[in-house]
C-alpha cells in the first residue's frame, strides 16, 4: 500500500493563518440563537411533484437529480417561475414574530439556478423568468427595514454550471478549477452588492484544503465579519454545522448550529408532505431549539414556500407559536450560555446567564418529583416560585416541581438566582492515581473534509484530581506519540512538554491474549460522523450490503466505493486486565471501538491513502471485542490493517511541576501544541498520566 507520511508540524490542512473574526461580531451572532431557514427557487414549483408522480426518494429541492429530470427539461421551469405571493416584507415580518433574529435564504442551490441578477450566468431570476426579480435584494432590503440580520445559503455544487462537476447522487463533488472561478465571481457579487452579510452558508461540494481556505479568505476580505459555515470543508469555518437535522452528544468548544427542516424528509416545499397537528409540532422544535441552545449552539429553523411565493400555513403557525413561546421565556434562550453542567438531565435542559441558571422543563417528569443539582461555592438566593419549591443543603439544590409543569403541551422554564456568575461545573472527581482518556472529561469541536466527512474530534483532555499536593507526574505514552509537543495546565498554571525523554519499558508481545477469529463487512454507511458505542455480533452487521465474513487477513487491499465504510471485528481473550499495543491502518478515516464503545477515531489527512499507528488498548479480563472502521470518501482502493505489535514499547517520563496548593481537588488539562487546525483531533488517545503524591 502507498503510505502518507503523516506530521503534526506539516500537513495540508488549511487551517494556520485564517482571519479572525472580530470578537463582537461572534458575540452577536452567538447570541442571536435562533433564525430562519428559507429553501426556495425553481424546486419550489413542482412541490415534489413530477409529471404528476410524488417523487418519493430525496429532499424535493433536489428532484432535478431524484426524478432524473434532464437538465434542459428541468430549465424549462424557469420560464413559468412568476411567484407573485412571495412578499419579503411579510416573510420577515413572520421571523420577527417568531422570535428569529436573522434570516438565510438559498441565493442558489445544487440546481444552478441563481436567486438574484447575477452577470455570471443567465440562469437567474432576473433574467430566466417573467418575474424579472432579486429575491436577495427583496430579502436584503425587508431584513434591513425590520431590524433583523441577513445570511446568504450558496452550494458549492451547480448542476447547471458546464464546467462543474457532473450530477452524481451523493452531493459532495469535486470543484473544478474553472468551477472554482466562477464561485469566487457569485460570492464576490453577493458580498458586494446586498450590504452586510451576518453569515454565508456554504453547501456541500468537496473542496481542496486549497480551495476551502481561498472561499474562506475571499469570504473575509469582503466582510471581514461574515460568519462562514463548516460546509465550506477542511476545517475553514467560524461556526460548524451539524449534519441535517442532527445534534451533537454534548457541548462543542466551537461555535456551532443545528440546521433543521421542519420535516426531515425535505427542505423545499412539497404538496404531498404529511403535515400532522401544529400543536405537536410545535413542541418538537421548541425542545430541539433549547436542546440545542443548552448544549451552547444556535439553531437554524427552515420554511419552504411555495411555488407562488406564499408561505405554508401549517408552517406559519408553528413559527408563529413558537414566537408566542419566545415572548413569554426567550429570556433563557437569547444570550444565554450553555449548561454549567457536564451532564444532560432527562427532565430537561439548562441555559445560564450572569448570576441566573433557567431550568427548561422539556423531557420527563422526574419519578419523585425533584431535581437536584450539585452546585459547590454558590448559594441559592431565590427561585421564580411561580411552580416550584427550592432548598439548599450543602452544595445541593432541590427543586420540587408538581407533575403539572408536564401536563399541558408546553416547555416551562424554572430561574433560580444564584450569589454569583455561574461558571462551568467540574466534572465527576477522578480518584485514580493514572488520568487516562477514558476518566477524562474532553472539550470537543468538530472537524471535517466535506458534508459527509466531519466528526465531533476531541481537542482536549480535563481532569478534576482529587489529590491534595501534587509535584510530581509521570507521562506514559508509545512510539506514536513519541516527539509530540503537548501542552499542559495544572490548576490553570501551564506547561510544554515535549515527548522524547522516557524511559523505554518493553511490554510483552502477547502476555497471554488468545487473538481469535476475524470477521470483515462492507460496505457500509458513508458518513464519517458515527455513534461513539455500537452493539456488534454476528447477526447484527454494520453495513448495509453483506453480512460478516471471516477471513485470516492481518492486512488487506481491496477495490471501494467512495464513501463507503468497513468494519474489522476482532474477538481477543486476555487472562487479566492489561494493556496491549496493537497496530492499526485505514485510508481517509479510522476509528476503533473496544466492547462497544469507541476510544479512538480521527480523519487522517487529506487524500492520504493508507496511515497505520500504534493503538494502546487497555483489556478487560476475559473476552474482548475490537472493531476497526476503515472510512474511505476520496479512493477506489481501501484497507486495513490490524494485528499485535511487533516490538510493543512504552515510554515513562517523569516531570516536575510547580508545587500546587494544598486543597482538595486540582484541575489537570492536556491539549496538542501548535496544532495545525484549532478543531483537529488531538490523537492523544494513548496518553496515560501518572499522579505521583508528595510526603508532607
Amino acid at each position: 500500500m502507498r503510505k502518507c507520511i503523516f506530521t503534526f508540524l506539516v500537513c495540508v490542512l488549511a487551517g494556520i493563518a485564517q482571519a479572525q473574526i472580530a470578537p463582537e461580531a461572534l458575540k452577536t451572532w452567538h447570541g442571536n440563537k435562533y433564525s430562519m431557514f428559507i429553501h426556495f427557487g425553481l424546486y419550489s414549483l413542482p412541490g415534489g411533484v413530477w409529471k404528476g408522480e410524488p417523487v418519493t426518494s430525496g429532499y424535493s429541492e433536489q428532484i432535478q437529480a431524484f426524478a432524473k429530470i434532464p437538465k434542459e427539461e428541468y430549465m424549462q421551469l424557469a420560464e413559468d417561475f412568476n411567484p407573485t405571493l412571495f412578499n419579503a416584507d411579510s416573510i420577515v415580518a413572520l421571523a420577527k414574530r417568531g422570535g428569529m433574529k436573522s434570516v438565510v435564504l438559498t441565493t442558489k442551490h445544487h440546481d444552478g439556478f441563481c436567486m438574484f441578477h447575477t452577470a455570471t450566468t443567465t440562469y437567474n431570476s432576473y433574467d430566466a423568468t417573467p418575474c424579472k426579480r432579486d429575491f436577495v435584494k427583496e430579502v436584503s432590503e425587508a431584513c434591513k427595514r425590520a431590524g433583523l440580520r441577513f445570511g446568504l445559503y450558496f452550494s458549492i455544487i451547480d448542476w447547471n454550471y458546464p464546467y462543474a462537476s457532473p450530477m452524481s447522487d451523493h452531493n459532495c463533488d469535486f470543484v473544478t478549477k474553472e468551477h472554482q472561478e466562477f464561485s469566487k465571481a457569485q460570492i464576490t457579487e453577493l458580498l458586494t452588492n446586498y450590504g452586510p452579510i451576518s453569515e454565508f452558508w456554504f453547501d456541500m461540494g468537496s473542496n481542496t484544503p486549497e480551495q476551502s481556505k481561498e472561499l474562506y479568505n475571499l469570504v473575509h476580505k469582503l466582510q471581514p465579519d461574515c460568519m462562514v459555515s463548516g460546509r465550506l470543508g477542511n476545517d475553514q469555518y467560524d461556526f460548524c454545522v451539524m449534519a441535517d437535522n442532527a445534534y451533537p452528544e454534548g457541548s462543542l468548544h466551537t461555535p456551532w448550529q443545528t440546521a433543521a427542516s421542519m420535516f426531515d424528509e425535505t427542505w423545499s416545499y412539497r404538496s404531498w408532505q404529511k403535515r400532522g397537528e401544529v400543536k405537536d409540532k410545535v413542541y418538537q422544535k421548541l425542545c430541539q431549539l433549547t436542546n440545542v441552545v443548552s448544549h451552547g449552539g444556535n439553531f437554524l429553523l427552515n420554511i419552504g414556500p411555495k411555488g407562488d411565493g406564499s408561505i405554508v400555513p401549517f408552517e406559519k403557525q408553528v413559527l408563529e407559536s413558537i414566537g408566542k413561546w419566545l415572548d413569554e421565556y426567550g429570556y433563557a434562550v437569547y444570550q444565554t450560555e450553555p449548561s454549567p453542567f457536564p451532564n444532560d438531565f432527562d427532565w430537561g435542559t439548562v441555559t445560564r446567564k450572569d448570576n441566573n441558571l433557567y431550568l427548561i422543563l422539556s423531557g420527563v417528569y422526574p419519578k419523585d418529583g425533584k431535581i437536584l443539582l450539585n452546585m459547590p461555592g454558590y448559594k441559592l438566593m431565590k427561585g421564580d416560585g411561580k411552580m416550584a419549591m427550592y432548598l439548599q443543603y450543602g452544595d445541593e439544590i432541590t427543586v420540587s416541581i408538581p407533575a403539572s409543569a408536564y401536563n399541558d403541551s408546553t416547555v416551562h422554564v424554572l430561574t433560580l438566582e444564584l450569589d454569583k456568575t455561574v461558571e462551568p461545573q467540574p466534572a465527576s472527581p477522578v480518584r485514580s492515581m493514572t488520568l487516562t482518556a477514558s476518566n477524562a472529561t474532553p472539550d470537543y469541536s468538530y472537524s471535517c473534509f466535506d458534508y459527509y466527512s466531519n466528526y465531533r474530534s476531541t481537542v482536549a483532555y480535563n481532569w478534576n484530581v482529587e489529590q491534595n499536593l501534587l509535584k510530581q507526574l509521570q507521562f506514559v505514552y508509545t512510539d506514536q506519540e513519541k516527539g509530540r509537543t503537548i501542552d499542559l495546565s495544572v490548576d490553570g498554571k501551564s506547561y510544554t512538554v515535549t515527548l522524547q525523554d522516557g524511559k523505554a519499558e518493553p511490554l510483552e508481545p502477547e502476555n497471554g491474549t488468545v487473538w481469535g477469529k476475524r470477521y470483515i463487512c462492507g460496505p457500509g454507511s458513508g458518513s464519517f460522523d458515527t455513534p461513539s458505542t455500537i452493539k456488534t455480533d454476528l447477526n447484527t452487521p454494520l453495513a448495509r450490503r453483506s453480512q460478516w465474513k471471516e477471513t485470516d487477513k492481518e492486512q488487506d487491499e481491496f477495490s471501494s466505493d467512495i464513501l463507503s465504510t468497513y468494519y474489522v471485528m476482532q474477538n481477543i481473550y486476555s487472562p487479566s486486565k492489561q494493556l496491549v499495543l496493537i497496530e492499526a491502518g485505514a485510508g481517509n478515516g479510522i476509528e476503533i471501538y473496544l466492547n462497544g464503545k469507541s476510544i479512538l477515531k480521527h480523519l487522517n489527512p487529506y487524500r492520504c491513502t493508507f496511515r497505520s499507528e500504534k493503538v494502546l488498548l487497555p483489556l478487560q479480563k476475559g473476552d474482548n471485542q475490537l472493531v476497526l472502521c476503515v472510512y474511505n470518501r476520496f479512493e477506489d482502493k481501501t484497507g486495513y490493517l490490524l494485528r499485535p505489535a511487533e516490538h510493543p514499547v512504552i515510554y515513562r517520563q517523569d516531570f516536575n511541576i510547580h508545587e500546587t496548593a494544598n486543597k482538595k481537588s486540582h484541575t489537570v488539562t492536556v491539549k496538542a501544541h501548535n496544532p495545525v487546525s484549532a478543531h483537529a483531533d488531538m490523537e492523544l488517545s494513548n496518553l496515560r498520566i501518572r499522579l505521583r503524591r508528595i510526603a508532607r
